[in-house]
């Protein structure tokens, strides 16, 4: 047996094995790296899942989905996925794309009339705001990954859920840009807002029923909802954040959505309103790495996806230094190109606002889907635990 296995037998509690490989409860396959985490209370619980092309390798549970109550996480818990949506809207819009709907160097002012005349911060003072017209109209493109200049977040936005998806994008459109289109890469929940505007204008459908009717009905993703049924929220793990000493966990509330969440007085939220399972997530991630198809059914073409996954954003994230990326709708690795010819150039994925975190590599045909509830991540223990759960994945997965 690999010595990895060795060192990973004795550290798990709670485990649940998916059907591909089971093992007993005391021979966890890589969710036994989190258990030190889970014991000096840094981490509540986790599902931790592996999957290849063609099925998923690994399902495991480890820590609690509820820490007061002693409620042992399950394979199946639901979890706010956040801005892991970013990718999925993305693929919805490049649905559009392929039939020849939409076109990705279009202005989005073709598709949505509001954005006519929009202008740009020439300067800005405390009593003084000059503004001038850009050097063009943003672009699809340019939304779908961070370097449009829409300003971060709506000026009438509270919850991320209260506006209407028309209303919010209707205010972004008329906020200044706040730099020059395509000069800069600023993180941006509205430029993704944006493109599920674009989904539900094209397409004639509202934004949430496109993507249950053509995305998660048809791969089977049964527990991905913007809002949870009364079953599904009694799998919703609980949401923590480190406490005031540091030394422990403190239950918290999604800060950023409307209670109740089953609520359909909430909008679908195209940038981060999703929630979903490991399995769930695991299959769209299936999706993606076998170029666009699962099961002899295509959902985008293969060069759909390899304009999502190589990177759109040369040098402009942190001026060229690291290796950090994006795409259109999915973080990448820096130099991931579209030259290469593969479906995927290089490694991505996405992570949300509670640590919860998925990576495609195509190297290794390896999909890892991380889910927690924690607020605060990532930093440095986020990063750490979240590593050591990929580092034993690509251990014992790999070929």
């Amino acid at each position: 047996m690999k010595p990895v296995l060795n060192s990973l037998r004795h550290c798990l509690t709670f485990l649940v094995v998916g059907a591909a490989w089971p093992l007993s409860a005391a021979e966890p396959q890589v969710s036994g790296v989190l258990q030190p985490f889970v014991d000096g209370q840094t981490l509540a619980g986790a599902v931790a899942l592996v999957a290849a092309p063609d099925k998923v390798l690994s399902l495991e549970a480890v820590g609690y989905s509820d820490v007061d109550a002693k409620t042992p996480m399950q394979t199946d818990a639901l979890f706010w996925i956040a801005s892991m949506s970013k990718p999925m809207t993305a693929t919805a819009l490049m649905m559009l794309v392929d039939e020849g709907k939409v076109k990705l160097d279009d202005p989005v002012e073709k598709y949505l009339p509001e954005f006519r005349g929009q202008m740009l911060v020439a300067e800005k003072g405390e009593d003084r705001l000059v503004l001038k017209k850009p050097g063009h109209p943003i672009t699809v493109r340019e939304i779908l990954s961070h370097t449009s200049g829409l300003v971060v977040r709506s000026p009438l936005e509270r919850e991320l859920d209260m506006l209407s998806l028309r209303e919010g994008v209707i205010t972004c459109a008329l906020s200044p840009l706040q730099f020059e289109p395509n000069s800069k890469y600023e993180y941006c929940n509205e430029g993704i807002n944006t493109a599920g505007r674009i989904v539900e204008v094209v397409s004639g459908l509202p934004y949430e029923t496109f993507m249950q009717t053509r995305l998660f009905e048809p791969l089977g993703m049964k527990d991905t909802t913007f809002w949870p049924s009364e079953e599904q929220l009694k799998r919703l793990a609980k949401s923590y954040k480190p406490n005031a000493s540091g030394k422990g966990l403190e239950e918290i509330k999604i800060t950023q959505l409307t209670y109740p969440l089953t609520s359909r007085k909430r909008a679908p939220y195209p940038a981060g309103g999703l929630f979903s399972t490991a399995s769930d997530v695991a299959t769209f991630c299936r999706m993606i790495l076998n170029g666009g198809a699962l099961n002899d059914r295509r959902y985008v073409s293969e060069s759909a996806v390899r304009q999502m996954t190589s990177t759109q954003t040369g040098s402009l994230i942190n001026q060229g230094r690291g290796e950090g990326g994006y795409g259109l709708g999915w973080s990448t690795s820096r130099m991931s190109s579209s030259n290469t010819g593969r479906a995927i150039p290089g490694s991505c994925g996405h992570g949300g606002a509670y640590a919860t975190n998925m990576s495609i590599d195509p190297e290794k045909q390896l999909i890892t889907v991380y889910m927690v509830q924690h607020a605060g991540f990532p930093g440095i223990d986020g990063a750490k635990i979240h590593e050591a759960f990929v580092k034993a994945a690509n251990e014992v997965f790999k070929k």
